[in-house]
């Protein structure tokens, strides 16, 4: 199925890369490494992404990126980390053909060819692919992956990091990357408006359920007040998950007159089902969705469905 990948990438002329709404670390990662990839075969791609995180900017080839497609039937549309074909950051797109690359459980196989694996990242799975048809893994791709790894893995602290990853690691490290660099700046550097909005989350967090449940959130009012940018939420979800005792963390936050809502779970409850529940998806300790109810009943129905997993 690796080889199948290439073989229908090196028979096009057009090619779009896509990946979900909101692009986090594995988003950003998987479509830049596939882009690269791409563009060593001297093959034209366009690299879809409408805005991104100031902090994927050590990633050189986002400066390519377009925020539109081009008004034209791409031969293939390759889409990275993304779960379904309605979670994307470009919905008008037209493509004679669909590549779906992803780890996500809840993927729903929407494309010609699916690769859809249990793997702590996209990223670790176009490694695979790209080793297996000779792609040049240099020191930016590289980069790119290990952005992917280390982000969805939460910085390899995440039950989904297993042997492997510590391998392609090792490897990555000797294509050029400087690890602890590019885990430093995706994990650990937080601008004023991040650090900002991390205050306001922590000042409204509550210990529910027994204190098995922490629960915050974000308005657009605060995200205004601090003047943040796309990306400065990321990370919060994960602070009621440090909490001791704390299974689940759930953090929502208001885009666009709409909630988006982030589960987080510790050991043994699977937040992904939950987030199925809403038409979204993820994986057993990761996993989102969105919606249009009102703050104190979506607080109420996600509990509601916890409850029922504690």
């Amino acid at each position: 199925m690796y080889k199948e990948v290439f073989s229908k990438i090196k028979g096009a002329q057009n090619i779009a890369i896509i990946t979900h709404e909101s692009p986090d670390g594995d988003a950003i990662g998987s479509s830049s490494a596939m882009y690269m990839a791409i563009k060593q075969l001297n093959i034209n791609a366009d690299l879809i992404i409408k805005e991104y995180s100031n902090v994927f900017n050590i990633i050189p080839v986002l400066k390519e990126s377009i925020t539109e497609p081009r008004d034209i039937i791409y031969d293939i549309c390759i889409y990275v980390d993304c779960s379904n074909s309605r979670r994307v950051n470009e919905s008008n797109i037209k493509s004679k053909y669909i590549i779906n690359i992803d780890h996500h459980i809840s993927n729903e196989e929407f494309g010609d060819i699916n690769i859809v694996e249990t793997s702590p990242s996209c990223t670790q799975i176009l490694y695979k692919i790209f080793k297996d048809n000779n792609i040049n893994i240099d020191r930016e791709i590289a980069t790119s992956i290990a952005i992917g790894i280390i982000t969805d893995t939460n910085g390899f602290r995440n039950s989904t990091t297993n042997k492997d990853t510590f391998l392609v690691v090792a490897d990555l490290i000797d294509c050029g990357i400087n690890l602890s660099d590019i885990y430093v700046k995706v994990l650990y550097t937080n601008s004023i408006p991040q650090y900002e909005l991390r205050k306001i989350a922590m000042n409204r967090l509550e210990l529910l359920e027994n204190n098995k449940v922490a629960f915050t959130y974000i308005t657009s009012i605060d995200k205004e007040k601090v003047h943040a940018g796309l990306g400065d939420h990321e990370g919060i979800a994960d602070i009621g998950r440090s909490i001791e005792g704390v299974e689940v963390s759930i953090f929502i936050h208001e885009v666009d007159n709409i909630y988006k809502v982030s589960l987080r779970s510790n050991n043994y409850v699977d937040v992904s089902k939950i987030g199925l529940k809403f038409n979204g998806g993820g994986h057993k300790n990761a996993a989102g969705f969105v919606s249009e109810l009102e703050l104190n009943e979506l607080k109420n129905k996600i509990l509601e469905e916890i409850r029922k997993e504690l």
